[in-house]
């Protein structure tokens, strides 16, 4: 692959589905300049693998195991450097691919935060629309595991929004 075609397949890549690489680093990076480091990593990542690319998945699919498993391990990097995160404050990385700030979409990440890594990776490719099976295979986990992982995770999500809908009124 000549460095042309690689480089007009990453932007053209970026540009489709830089969207889905935001909500990847706003579940994961909690102030602005570790989303910065993180979104940063993962288009590294994906430069990189632009010529691996075969297409026996969707581009989406490809892009999200890139991006999650990049994320794994700028997490496990980032534990071992015992920085302090700063969880109270979106990054300013992704204001501008937000138009209007809305309450409940905030409330939304933040309960997504508090999910352990797996079940965030899940909640994420669920919001997204994939099926069991492209969860399984992108997490390497077992349908069955993912469908019982998922109505927990809904139940949580339940609860906790009943509870802010009550802080609200």
């Amino acid at each position: 692959m000549t460095l042309a075609a690689q480089k007009e397949i990453f932007e053209n890549w970026l540009s489709n589905h830089k969207g889905l690489l935001f909500k990847v680093v706003r579940a994961y990076a909690f102030n602005a300049d570790d989303q910065d480091d993180l979104f940063q990593d993962i288009c590294i990542q994906v430069w990189a693998s632009v010529p691996n690319f075969k297409k026996q998945s969707a581009v989406s699919t490809w892009l999200y195991r890139i991006a999650l498993n990049t994320t794994f391990k700028w997490i496990r990097k980032e534990k071992k450097f015992n920085k302090q995160k700063d969880q109270e404050h979106p990054g300013h990385i992704l204001l501008y691919a937000m138009t209007e700030s809305d309450d409940r979409l905030d409330w939304l990440y933040s309960e997504i935060k508090k999910l352990d890594e797996v079940d965030r990776s899940i909640t994420l490719l669920m919001l997204d629309g994939y099926s069991y099976k492209e969860m399984s295979e992108m997490l390497g986990i077992t349908t069955s595991n993912i469908g019982v992982k998922i109505n927990r995770i809904k139940k949580h999500l339940i609860t906790q929004s009943e509870h802010y809908e009550k802080q609200a009124s």
